[in-house]
């Protein structure tokens, strides 16, 4: 294997290690989309004055020592274009392709999915920025803080990205389609974002917390089958996509480890359930936020069967998770599987050919890794000494797209009539009032070392930096 990288050029208007000097074309294109980017992150971003914060910029793409931590003025944050290394031997992995060297530019015939694959992964990476845009206000510390601007800003990177591949590869249409991804916005009437996880608002921390662990953890999900793509530019965009956002998931794994610690002091302290009065998030509310999200990101792979994905996989666009460990014979032609069904009625399994039921495999590792995360929640309460657990609801429980979008079932998975399940419903995703009570909480705790009283501080800082380290500094 022969890797091949070019450091950072940080000395470019646009930062980046693909040698953007030397396509003089292309780099007038990207310089003329840079200002647009920068009046959508003045309108659409943050909306708390800041003057700096302490950040990580991506500097290189090699092994060792990728990333640099410092103050930095967030409208000068240096978005770039970043692939990871190329491998010159690397082959295509599956499909009809296999074996065959990968693409280093579009084949005629796949440019309309590969472009479309591109578009809608682009689009959810600006979605979220505006989702989040006055969270700043209301942040439980300056470490909070801190990290939700870290994932902000490389949420903006992640849409260069795929404005880059869209400039170098597609042409007019390309650039075109790079436009619209900063006309449309997040829970807009008139262009709305195109996946609906994206249109919902994050008005509150424990709705971010969530997001960040469930709709990025898609995200991650997402982004490892594109990282087996033929196509290579579009492969090592999203192998270096995936390190930064495994720092967005860090940030929801551990900030609900945090609400659920604090939750567990306060029921001990108070010998009550019922926190709420006490400044608290009670268990019942948080396992409602942990529903609707889970249930919302579970929407986001698709159908159960999909010809669309099965197209890409055979074409060699989108592979598998861990594709390569697969022990198939990655082209599927003659393999089925069971795929989650509403059979006579009632909840079942259909079999279909495994081509065809591609995204309901890819759920069900998105599934087996959410549960990590509430196996660990559950041990921050069973260490309280608490007998209460957090849990995943079924996977039919209020679903939009899909097999189950016709139902309505318990987070136990009982088929409800509409009537009962529109009688009963608050039980399990939060009401009005949940979001009324969690909102009252989100009182802005600016003070160095000092957090809001509904979280627990975290265990460590970033970077080696203690909790009450300067984060930010505002304006």
């Amino acid at each position: 294997m022969t890797p091949l990288t070019t450091p950072a050029d940080y000395s470019e208007k646009i930062p980046n290690n693909v040698d953007l000097h030397e396509d003089r074309r292309l780099q007038r294109a990207l310089e003329s989309w840079q200002p647009n980017f920068l009046t959508w992150w003045e309108s659409m971003g943050p909306t708390l004055p800041t003057e700096d914060v302490y950040l990580r910029t991506a500097v290189n793409v090699g092994r060792e020592g990728w990333a640099h931590f410092g103050h930095v003025a967030m409208r000068d944050y240096r978005w770039g274009i970043f692939l990871a290394e190329r491998d010159r031997d690397r082959r295509v992995a599956f499909g009809q392709h296999r074996g065959e060297p990968v693409w280093q530019k579009v084949p005629g015939e796949y440019r309309a999915d590969l472009r479309r694959l591109i578009v809608i992964q682009g689009d959810t990476e600006p979605a979220s920025v505006e989702q989040q845009r006055n969270l700043g206000a209301t942040a439980p510390s300056l470490y909070d803080m801190r990290n939700l601007f870290q994932v902000n800003v490389e949420e903006g990177r992640h849409l260069w990205a795929m404005v880059y591949l869209l400039h170098a590869y597609f042409g007019r249409e390309g650039r075109e389609e790079a436009e619209e991804l900063l006309h449309r916005n997040s829970g807009s009437e008139e262009s709305p974002r195109i996946l609906g996880a994206f249109n919902e608002e994050t008005p509150d921390w424990l709705s971010f917390f969530m997001f960040t662990y469930f709709t990025d953890r898609d995200g991650k999900y997402q982004l490892g089958t594109l990282k087996e793509s033929a196509f290579d530019p579009l492969s090592r965009t999203c192998e270096f996509m995936l390190k930064e956002e495994s720092h967005h998931m860090f940030v929801g794994t551990t900030g609900i480890d945090r609400v659920v610690e604090r939750t567990a002091q306060l029921m001990l302290e108070h010998d009550t359930d019922d926190v709420g009065g006490l400044g608290g998030i009670p268990l019942n509310v948080i396992q409602k936020y942990l529903n609707f999200h889970y249930s919302v990101s579970l929407d986001l792979f698709g159908s159960e069967t999909s010809t669309n994905v099965a197209n890409y996989f055979t074409a060699g666009l989108k592979g598998r998770w861990s594709e390569e460990r697969r022990r198939d014979d990655h082209r599927l032609t003659d393999d089925s599987m069971m795929v989650d069904a509403v059979v006579d009625g009632r909840i079942g399994q259909t079999e279909v050919s495994a081509l065809v039921g591609l995204n309901s495999d890819l759920r069900r590792e998105y599934i087996r890794d959410c549960q990590n995360g509430v196996n660990r929640w559950n041990r921050i309460l069973e260490e309280a000494g608490l007998p209460q657990r957090l849990h995943l609801p079924h996977t039919a429980f209020n679903r939009r797209v899909g097999a189950f979008s016709g139902i309505e079932v318990t987070p136990e998975g009982e088929l409800l009539p509409v009537e009962e399940w529109e009688r009963r419903k608050g039980a399990w995703l939060p009401t009005d009032l949940d979001k009324t009570h969690v909102r009252s909480l989100m009182r802005p705790v600016h003070e160095r070392g000092k957090i809001a009283a509904w979280i627990a501080p975290p265990r460590q800082g970033i970077n080696g930096k203690p909790f009450d380290y300067d984060y930010v500094h505002l304006a």
